[in-house]
């Protein structure tokens, strides 16, 4: 923040803080991208983030003793009655601000801070009346906000802070700062802003006479008034301009001029600042998933009551009798303590398929606690160790299991008889939360507090070992007191079996696909990234030549020049930095003009995508010359697996380059072949068998092409008739229902009328009675409940489906229609893999798992195992749960990924 003032004033006044909420949160909103601040439900939170991040810089710079913020109502107020076209050119609200007025006031509610918004009145008004009731009750005012006719309230004790970038930087406008920006005093503001007239308000200026014209006059004549009085002395084209349009200055002044004894409930000194809920304030956080830590300690670290408040009572029973073990004495340890249940938790690294584990910490619910260095082991405690962390009937409870399984094997010790993890745990319970980390679990469901985690294999705790052992022993016992938690709660979302049967064996399952790893041609996407760098330079030559001269094409600005200025295309959509040139308008500037440059810039950027794609995937090829990426269970609300480091969700299948970038995924030595094996059109069985459609499920069960069979009943036509385009149509509405496509939505994927959409639809319900009676049935229930469900009992938390945010509620129900079938389809998947991996275990077959995709599950096979495998694979792929519409396994075998596909 710009010229930040002491906290307190010289005579020791009270100091009243006064914020204009909208403006405020309409800045935020534009200063942050929506899509960088959005929960997992959909709602937006940009406006929330930035305004309570100014709320809370503001709080701490300023240290008022009075708070209050002020909203607008609605756009009717005094003003728009006396002149309907006031504010009349502004823009619909975008619909990812709205609600978030709403939302900010929660919060504000749960500061215990006082808002006002009153009928008729702009925040303005309200602003103007509370600073000057409060100066003349001996008050310093502080005003944040960032309309400027605020400027004539500053006076020696009323000070406006203008934002002047973004949500960070505000500047302080007091008389001084006013004369030297206008050359004016603050009383004469008002008078220079009916001169001017203001765009923004709808307000009309005076042709030919700007900012400086109206300064000048105002000096000159004393005031508005006694320029009005005298307007046939201003000579010249600008005094004619002026006595034309007088009367509507004279509106304009009448405007500008704010309220200052608007009706209130409070006066000033009723607005004392008081201790926040602070249990409120963290709620309304993590239901916002507003996470960042600096954020929220800023927010909490200007709470008036912070200092009074009574520590964090500890959890009953959190007193460890901890101990560090020195070489020799963890297996005696062991012997006392491992035959009950132990919290455990490491320090270990991991990156680039190999890692280590440096520390280990255990806990028991009885309050014994032992730390150790991984490295002073003896024999004895090697075996006693190794012993424990293998036997099946020893309880473990870890967070994040699948980090220990994937490295312990570094050091020979092999996991099991992990009876829970936290981290799944909290995702089953609760989905949609952002973060599963340790200390935030431990505050929300133990009331306690941890010390940081451990970053990078170092516990932040300088070289004090007590220190860190102590640490480390909290966090064990954290987790164990966690799991018991877990353990009730599980039950009571039906969630207990989905973890033991399913989540649990495939963490074990992953771990060992991660450390397996896939081989990789190095040379073959070498040349690739070679490859795509030239048509990156091909085509960057081409849009040079094209336009007559070289200009930036990763730069948005000069794109916006080329093509609206230089080129006078057509305008694509508006945003606050000027005409959009994303993807989407690059397609339809192509489509619209006959210029060649959209269709290189878009060649440009699928081809700089590309690049990128290859160089990180040569970057993460290990010593072993395999990749190792990293599936989590916890990123998708619906269930499904996601991949990083890297992602190979993000490899494309369906174009050529997206096939010749999988060529480079190969099968390593000692193996014969990759097989890759994945189900034909699962989320459609799956909506088959749950909305029990008779005439799906048959189109499913004649052999015959669904789409096809599908579109023949929809158009009324013999199958032999269906064409290319009905089946694309038929297609993409099928798979579009599974994921709560819109008519509006199918319309822009096919690139047809609205009406013409909706009637395809309406026409697909009259033939498949029961999908429509499904879908229905879907939202319905959950709105009654609150949460979807999946065949095995996988819940999707959605209160926004009663929001009185149209957003909101829409994007919940679209959320409601797609997480039982994606989330089934997800948890078959998993189940599948399971029995594969099973199967190949009971078999003795040394063929194995590497990579599950979206619904693909790609497998190394041994020498001579091929024909066992394929049969295996089918089998228990086919039969890992019973639908009506029964699954369907494709199955293929090549020596790399590509070539393995079906």
């Amino acid at each position: 923040m710009a010229e930040t003032a002491s906290k307190k004033t010289e005579d020791n006044r009270p100091r009243l803080l006064l914020m204009d909420g909208h403006s405020l949160a309409y800045r935020a909103f534009f200063a942050l991208p929506a899509e960088n601040f959005t929960t997992a439900s959909g709602q937006p939170t940009n406006a929330i983030y930035g305004f309570a991040s100014m709320l809370a810089n503001t709080l701490r710079d300023e240290s008022p003793t009075h708070f209050a913020v002020a909203f607008d109502v609605s756009r009717k107020t005094w003003r728009s009655e006396e002149f309907p076209e006031y504010k009349a050119n502004r823009s619909k609200t975008p619909d990812e601000f709205k609600g978030q007025v709403e939302l900010i006031g929660e919060l504000l509610d749960a500061m215990n801070a006082d808002r006002f918004a009153i009928d008729g009145f702009e925040a303005d008004d309200v602003i103007a009346t509370l600073a000057t009731q409060a100066e003349a009750a001996g008050f310093e005012v502080l005003i944040v906000t960032g309309d400027r006719d605020s400027f004539q309230l500053v006076s020696d004790h009323v000070t406006v802070l203008y934002p002047t970038k973004g949500v960070s930087e505000l500047t302080r406008f007091t008389p001084e700062k006013v004369f030297e920006k206008y050359g004016l005093s603050p009383q004469q503001y008002p008078d220079f802003a009916a001169l001017r007239g203001d765009p923004s308000d709808n307000l009309p200026g005076i042709p030919g006479v700007g900012e400086k014209t109206a300064a000048k006059w105002i000096n000159q004549f004393g005031s508005f008034a006694d320029l009005v009085e005298r307007a046939e002395e201003v000579k010249g084209k600008a005094g004619q301009n002026l006595r034309d349009h007088l009367e509507a200055v004279k509106l304009n002044r009448h405007l500008t001029q704010l309220v200052h004894d608007v009706e209130l409930p409070k006066a000033p000194q009723d607005l004392g600042r008081v201790a926040y809920d602070r249990a409120a304030v963290k709620g309304v956080l993590d239901v916002l998933e507003i996470r960042n830590p600096s954020l929220r300690e800023r927010l909490l670290a200007v709470d008036p009551g912070a200092e009074a408040e009574e520590p964090l009572a500890p959890a009953a029973g959190v007193e460890l009798d901890g101990v560090v073990l020195g070489s020799g004495e963890l297996a005696p340890w062991l012997q006392e303590h491992g035959t009950q249940p132990l919290g455990v938790a490491t320090v270990d690294t991991w990156a680039l398929g190999a890692g280590n584990v440096t520390e280990v910490a255990l806990a028991t619910a009885s309050g014994a606690a032992a730390w150790f260095d991984t490295t002073q082991l003896d024999e004895s405690d090697e075996r006693a160790f190794a012993a424990w962390i293998a036997d099946t009937g020893r309880p473990k409870v870890m967070h994040n299991a699948k980090g220990a399984m994937r490295v312990f094997p570094e050091h020979g010790w092999s996991v099991d008889g992990v009876t829970m993890d936290t981290a799944l745990a909290a995702y089953l319970v609760k989905p949609g939360r952002r973060s599963f980390a340790l200390d935030a679990l431990a505050i929300e469901y133990l009331g306690r507090e941890l010390a940081p985690a451990p970053a990078d294999g170092q516990l932040a705790f300088g070289t004090d070992e007590q220190a860190e052992a102590e640490a480390l022993m909290a966090q064990a016992r954290a987790v164990l007191d966690l799991g018991e938690a877990f353990t009730e709660r599980l039950r009571e979302v039906g969630a207990a079996e989905l973890l033991h049967d399913v989540e649990l064996p495939t963490s074990a399952l992953l771990a060992r696909m991660e450390r397996h790893g896939i081989a990789a041609d190095r040379p073959h996407l070498e040349a690739m990234e070679q490859q795509f760098a030239g048509a990156v330079q091909q085509a960057v030559k081409e849009a040079h030549a094209a336009v007559g001269y070289e200009f930036n094409l990763g730069s948005p600005k000069q794109l916006q020049e080329v093509f609206f200025g230089e080129l006078n295309l057509p305008k694509t959509k508006k945003t606050k930095t000027g005409y959009t040139t994303d993807a989407d308008a690059l397609a339809w500037l192509a489509a619209q003009t006959e210029h060649e440059l959209p269709v290189i810039m878009l060649r440009h950027r699928e081809q700089a995508r590309l690049r990128s794609t290859v160089e990180g995937l040569i970057k993460t090829i290990a010593a072993d010359g395999r990749i190792h990426t990293s599936f989590s269970q916890i990123v998708a609300a619906t269930g499904r697996l996601s991949s990083t480091d890297p992602n190979l969700q993000n490899v494309p299948v369906r174009t050529d380059e997206g096939r010749a970038i999988r060529r480079g995924f190969v099968v390593g030595e000692g193996f014969e072949s990759l097989m890759t094996a994945d189900y034909s059109q699962i989320e459609l069985r799956v909506m088959a068998h749950l909305s029990e459609d008779e005439g799906l499920i048959e189109a499913f069960t004649s052999g015959e092409d669904l789409h096809t069979t599908v579109a023949s009943q929809v158009f009324g036509v013999a199958k032999s008739a269906v064409d290319a385009e009905m089946r694309r149509k038929i297609k993409a509405m099928s798979y579009g229902l599974a994921y709560g496509l819109s008519a509006f939505g199918l319309s822009q994927q096919l690139n047809i009328e609205a009406a013409e959409a909706r009637g395809l639809m309406d026409t697909y319900f009259e033939r498949f009675g029961g999908v429509r009676d499904y879908l229905r049935r879907a939202v319905d229930e959950a709105r009654a409940t609150g949460y979807t469900e999946t065949m095995l009992g996988r819940r999707r938390y959605l209160p926004d489906l009663n929001s009185d945010n149209r957003q909101r509620r829409e994007t919940a129900e679209r959320m409601a229609l797609n997480a039982p079938i994606q989330g089934t389809a997800a948890d078959i998947v998993k189940v599948a893999m399971l029995h594969v991996a099973r199967a190949l275990a009971e078999a003795k077959l040394n063929s194995r798992l590497l990579l599950q995709v979206h619904d693909e599950i790609v497998l190394e096979i041994a020498p001579g195992e091929r024909d066992r495998v394929e049969s295996l694979v089918r089998k228990e792929m086919a039969s890992a749960v019973s639908l009506r519409a029964p699954l369907d396994v494709s199955v293929g075998v090549g020596t790399d990924w590509e070539s393995a596909a079906h």
